[in-house]
C-alpha cells in the first residue's frame, strides 16, 4: 500500500505503529493512542508533558514553526510550554547563512514564548530536497494539573479560537508567493504571510485552562480544523456535531483556498484551538478569551455515538463530516 503526503493513516497507527512501543513503564501516564499528540510521564510529584512534530512542508519560516508548532502541543494540555530540542536536516548545498537565518527564527520564537533550547542535532542529509525540523517541546507541571484531548464528554461545547487554516494560509503565502502574484495584490499576500504571527495557541490555551470548565482541548495542525475535531472525538471517543456557518475563515484564507480549489476546513491550521468545555463554562471561557483579544466561537457539540460525526453546512444540510485522508497544503504545493 502505498501512502499518502503527511499523517499516515489511523489504520497504520492502530496496525503497526502502535503495536511496537517498547517496554511498558510505570512513570507513563499517558502514551501514544488516537488523538493525543503528547505523553505525560511522572517523576515524583511533577508530571513531564512532552510532544514531537516536524516541519516538512514550509520553508521561509520554518525555525519560527518548529517551535510555536510544538510549543503548541504542550499548551493544549493547560502546560506553559519551557523546554525545546530540534533535529535540523539540510539538504547538501546549504550555506551557513541558512543555517543561522533558521537558527535566529527559533531563537526569536522560543524567547516570545520564554522557551529554552537544550539541544538537538544539525546535519546535511542525503536525498532532501528542503531543510526539515523535527522538534521536541516540554513542559513541567503538578501531577494530574493538565488535561488531554480525550477528556470531552456528550454534551460538552466545542469551541475554536481565531479560525481555519492559518498556518496553510502563511505558508502558501509566502511559498507560493511568485504564483499567486498573478492573482492577487502584494498587499494582500502580505497581509496572509502575517498570519505565520497567529501561529501560538499557548496564550489561548493557558488562559482557557485557568478558567473553570475546559475539560479537553486539541490544536488542529495537519488534516486542518476538520482532522482536528475528528482526532478529538478519536481521542474522547464520541460523536460530534459541527455548524460550519460558526467556523471563522479569513478573506484571505478563503480566496487562496479558492485559488488552489482546496478545501481550507482540511488545510493545516496551527495558530487555531480546539477546546472542549462543560456547557455551563463554554460562554464565560468565550468571553474570557475575546477580552484579551483572542476570537473565539462555539463551533459545536460532542455527542454520546461515536459513529455520528456530522456537520451542518452552510447551506443547513447536515453532512458527514470529512476526516482528510491528506493535508491539503500537499495539494497546493504540487501546483506548478
Amino acid at each position: 500500500m502505498t501512502l499518502p503526503s503527511g499523517k499516515v493513516p489511523i489504520k497504520v497507527l492502530e496496525n503497526i505503529i502502535f503495536k511496537h512501543l517498547g517496554t511498558k513503564r510505570s512513570e507513563v501516564i499517558l502514551g501514544p493512542r488516537l488523538g493525543v499528540d503528547g505523553a505525560v510521564v511522572e517523576v515524583g510529584e511533577k508530571a513531564l508533558i512532552t510532544s514531537m512534530d516536524p516541519i516538512t512542508g514550509a520553508l521561509d519560516q520554518i525555525g519560527w514553526l518548529a517551535v510555536n508548532v510544538n510549543a503548541n502541543d504542550i499548551a493544549t494540555f493547560g502546560v506553559h510550554p519551557t523546554l525545546f530540542t530540534a533535529c535540523m536536516l539540510l539538504p547538501h548545498g546549504t550555506t551557513e547563512a541558512t543555517i543561522e537565518t533558521i537558527s535566529k527564527q527559533m531563537d526569536t520564537a522560543a524567547k516570545k514564548i520564554e522557551m529554552a533550547i537544550i539541544g538537538g542535532h544539525c546535519e546535511t542529509t542525503p536525498g532532501i530536497a528542503h531543510p526539515i525540523i523535527v522538534g521536541t517541546a516540554m513542559g513541567i507541571t503538578d501531577k494530574n494539573h493538565y488535561v488531554t484531548s480525550s477528556g470531552a464528554k456528550p454534551g460538552d461545547r466545542l469551541i475554536l479560537t481565531k479560525g481555519a487554516a492559518i498556518e496553510g494560509t502563511a505558508i502558501l503565502a509566502t511559498d507560493k508567493n511568485e504564483l499567486l502574484q498573478s492573482r492577487f495584490s502584494r498587499a494582500f499576500l502580505s497581509r496572509a504571510a502575517g498570519f505565520y504571527r497567529r501561529i501560538s495557541v499557548v496564550e489561548d490555551a493557558l488562559l482557557a485552562f485557568r478558567t473553570e470548565g475546559v475539560v479537553a482541548m486539541h490544536d488542529p495542525t495537519e488534516g486542518g480544523v476538520a482532522g482536528g475535531i475528528q482526532e478529538m472525538a478519536d481521542a474522547s471517543k464520541t460523536g460530534v456535531n459541527v455548524i460550519e456557518s460558526q467556523i471563522p475563515i479569513e478573506k484571505e484564507t478563503a480566496e487562496i483556498c479558492e485559488f488552489f480549489k482546496i478545501d481550507p476546513l482540511q488545510l493545516v491550521s496551527s495558530g487555531a484551538l480546539l477546546i472542549a468545555a462543560k456547557q455551563t463554562s463554554a460562554e464565560r471561557i468565550v468571553s474570557t478569551l475575546k477580552k484579551h483579544e483572542i476570537n473565539a466561537s462555539i463551533i459545536g457539540e460532542f455527542l454520546r455515538n461515536p459513529a455520528t460525526r456530522d456537520m451542518v453546512g452552510a447551506d443547513g444540510i447536515t453532512k458527514p463530516l470529512v476526516r482528510p485522508v491528506s493535508d491539503h497544503l500537499w495539494k497546493a504545493l504540487k501546483k506548478a
